[in-house]
């Protein structure tokens, strides 16, 4: 049967996998609506073109007029003649991709970057649509929330490690699981010890070393802030405490995480490193789509090796536990505190180390707040919270700057 997919995100890293997925499987998908932020109008346009999609939507809405323009050039290198292009309905504003996300479809891929995938998010899960969710920010952030609005097997991991944990707990009774291993690469600076990231640059943060991701999250894993993130991720999905939840390095990034089950047994899955597996996954769960992307060789030698993490060199794992392990709106300033103290690291107003340092003091902060403890939990709550957190990095890394001149 035909499913009817809305792609949020379409110009970024998952997005553009999404649609090489769909293209190639062209007789299982069609394309209802595209989203995305307005940077890229003639990718955007091709994109619209390539899969006849009736709705664009873009979150800048001074873009309307770019996209528009790209789209009519398009049709035109193309040899549309006038009339033969019907073109896409556009939205646009902060509010363009929620509507998105509502548009009567089968699936929506939620493959946004950072906290605005909230409301994307929430929307999808209302209309009753299944979520095929790479936006691992508005699961971690709205937290209850998310996990209460998502009805069973309506909300599909899309990160690797997830989509891996979930391939791996096919059939099995979550009171047989003992613990959960979420794998990390290490990024760029495995093995090196805090003394020797320092002088990390962001274009060596940006050279990971077996992943082609979106600078954000190249950079989040780089300090392992991502992995972080994915153990908040792993507790809301799988209803696993954090006390049973475990992180283990394995460079070749081959095994993308493991269940660890009451009686010894370890159910893992494996391929080489390729978005495509997941996202496929995702989009025709609880299906799988033949050919999606290349598995092992079993024929050739190879060496799987895993590390134990180092939680002094990077402490973001560690600190991503406290906050999720206090809930609440917690989770929500880790990610908030460290989307601007990844800003301020590429634009060179923060040094590497400084990321995780300044994200633990805001967090530190909130945590101290007495009425924090008392609070509730809803959508204004955590925009609130994702704000002050915005705004405590900006004077904290502020500050800084000034301090190191």
């Amino acid at each position: 049967m035909l499913r009817h997919v809305a792609i949020l995100g379409s110009t970024g890293s998952i997005g553009t996998q999404a649609l090489e997925v769909i293209a190639a499987n062209r007789d299982r998908f069609t394309v209802v609506a595209l989203g995305a932020g307005g940077n890229q109008p003639e990718l955007l346009a091709r994109q619209a073109i390539d899969f006849e999609s009736p709705l664009i939507a873009v979150a800048k809405a001074g873009a309307v007029q770019d996209v528009q323009l790209a789209l009519y050039a398009e049709a035109q290198r193309r040899g549309y003649a006038e009339g033969d292009f019907l073109m896409p309905r556009i939205i646009a504003g902060p509010d363009a991709a929620t509507d998105a996300a509502r548009t009567p479809c089968d699936v929506v891929l939620n493959g946004m970057s950072g906290a605005v995938g909230l409301m994307p998010t929430l929307a999808a899960l209302e209309e009753g649509t299944t979520l095929a969710l790479a936006n691992k920010e508005s699961l971690i952030i709205g937290g209850e929330i998310v996990t209460g609005a998502a009805k069973p097997g309506q909300l599909v991991p899309v990160d690797s490690e997830h989509s891996a944990l979930a391939q791996a707990m096919r059939g099995e009774r979550v009171e047989d699981v003992h613990k959960l291993i979420v794998t990390a690469s290490g990024g760029p600076f495995r093995g090196k010890t805090r003394a020797e990231l320092g002088d990390v640059t962001p274009e060596q943060a940006m050279a990971h070393p077996t992943w082609d991701m979106g600078p954000v999250i190249t950079i989040n894993s780089a300090t392992l802030v991502n992995k972080g993130l994915e153990v908040i991720e792993a507790h809301l999905l799988f209803g696993i405490g954090f006390d049973r939840i475990e992180v283990s390095v394995h460079p070749s990034s081959i095994v993308h995480s493991m269940v660890e089950f009451v009686d010894g047994s370890t159910m893992l899955q494996a391929s080489p490193p390729d978005m495509k597996l997941p996202i496929a996954l995702g989009l025709a769960w609880p299906e799988r789509l033949p050919g999606a992307a290349k598995a092992c060789d079993w024929t050739t030698s190879s060496v799987w090796e895993f590390f134990p993490l180092d939680n002094e060199a990077f402490p973001a794992v560690r600190l991503a536990r406290r906050a999720g392990e206090f809930g609440k709106t917690a989770p929500a300033v880790f990610n908030a505190a460290n989307e601007v103290c990844v800003e301020a690291f590429v634009s060179g107003d923060l040094d590497f180390l400084g990321i995780v340092d300044t994200v633990e003091e805001v967090v530190g902060q909130h945590l101290s707040d007495p009425d924090v403890k008392l609070a509730g939990m809803s959508v204004g709550s955590v925009l609130a919270a994702d704000a002050w957190a915005r705004t405590r990095a900006r004077d904290l890394t502020a500050r800084k700057r000034m301090e190191n001149r």
